[in-house]
């Protein structure tokens, strides 16, 4: 309620902006208590123990401010991202576009973050505090190496990652979508999993949902090929359903309700391709606890969510997950694992 007080405020402010006083609103506001480990919801994939399957996707926490924070909201894991070697201002503002009428976002941010040593700091702090924090790895747009960019990211997060994403799938870095095709997506990932080091946090990677039926197919069989702890499904996508705002001409990745069947379609593909051999996270459009649900009878075995919050204020994780389990009991299920894709 008292968002929804504050919103109207926050609108007139320009996105970016409005992001920035609510990373440093999450950095003062009292702790929260973390959901339980034990609780109705909790799950077991790629060897962690998630409180609950609602996460906060890469882009939210993109230096890692704020992670505990996060998880203190009901969250039961928090990734951050994408964070890259060195820092990099992204593209120029303005680079963020609320799609009101659509409830949506356009971003076009293009990986900016303060970069790994700076991150590193911060996640060292609160490595004792325990709770799954993932962390979101890119490349430099200016690097000569992105696949070298990326083996370096794992070296130098593996110690302070639950897991780790490899993002190959934003549209807003020239040429990076192109490390999805299977030749340069096969020797990315050795990099990555053999740079880990003694450490060896699961490997998930982060899919766009604009992929053709052989694209999924590729991208399956590599990722069961070098056993991935998961498949994030999915980035942002660069095309346009019908919208209404009048920022919808705007260039960049569209995120929001309008992803939802998109994003909801590709996970069944992603789960026909797999045949459940490796789990899925579910994410793009989901706003309720109905989202996540279907989500999760599709096959996701974890779910996250970002856009939502921009419209429906902080107290929309304990929302969904409270909604979650009330699903779950109406159903049938005794646990969120026996759930994923029954449907």
């Amino acid at each position: 309620m008292s968002y929804n007080l504050l919103r109207p405020a926050l609108f007139l402010l320009d996105p970016e902006t409005a992001h920035g006083l609510a990373i440093n609103a999450l950095k003062f506001l009292p702790e929260g208590k973390p959901a339980r480990g034990d609780g109705p919801l909790a799950t077991t994939v790629a060897g962690l123990r998630f409180a609950n399957p609602l996460g906060m996707a890469a882009g939210f926490d993109k230096d890692a401010e704020v992670p505990d924070a996060l998880l203190g909201l009901g969250f039961g894991f928090a990734e951050v991202g994408s964070i890259t070697p060195l820092p990099q201002p992204g593209n120029p503002r303005p680079r963020l576009f609320r799609l009101t009428q659509d409830r949506a976002v356009i971003n076009r941010m293009g990986f900016n973050n303060g970069g790994a040593g700076a991150a590193v700091d911060r996640l060292a702090r609160r490595l004792k505090r325990g709770g799954i924090v993932g962390v979101n790895i890119g490349a430099n747009k200016d690097s000569q190496d992105r696949i070298a960019d990326y083996a370096a990211m794992a070296r130098i997060m593996a110690p302070y990652a639950s897991y780790l994403a490899v993002n190959v799938s934003s549209p807003n870095t020239p040429g990076l979508r192109a490390l999805q095709d299977e030749t340069a997506l096969a020797a990315l990932l050795d990099g990555v999993l053999a740079a880990r080091g003694a450490h060896h946090p699961p490997v998930f990677l982060k899919v766009a949902p604009d992929l053709e039926t052989a694209d999924i197919d590729a991208i399956a069989r590599i990722a069961i090929d070098r056993n991935l702890g998961g498949l994030i499904v999915s980035n942002t996508t660069i095309s346009r359903p019908p919208l209404r705002s009048a920022q919808a001409g705007e260039a960049g990745g569209l995120s929001g309700a309008p992803l939802r069947d998109l994003a909801q379609q590709r996970l069944r593909d992603f789960r026909v391709a797999t045949g459940g051999a490796i789990p899925l996270v579910g994410v793009g459009g989901i706003a309720t606890a109905e989202d996540a649900w279907a989500r999760i009878r599709d096959g996701a075995s974890l779910v996250q969510l970002y856009s939502a919050m921009t419209y429906a204020g902080p107290g929309i994780a304990r929302a969904i997950t409270r909604g979650l389990e009330a699903l779950m009991r109406r159903d049938g299920f005794a646990s969120i694992a026996e759930a994923v894709g029954t449907q």
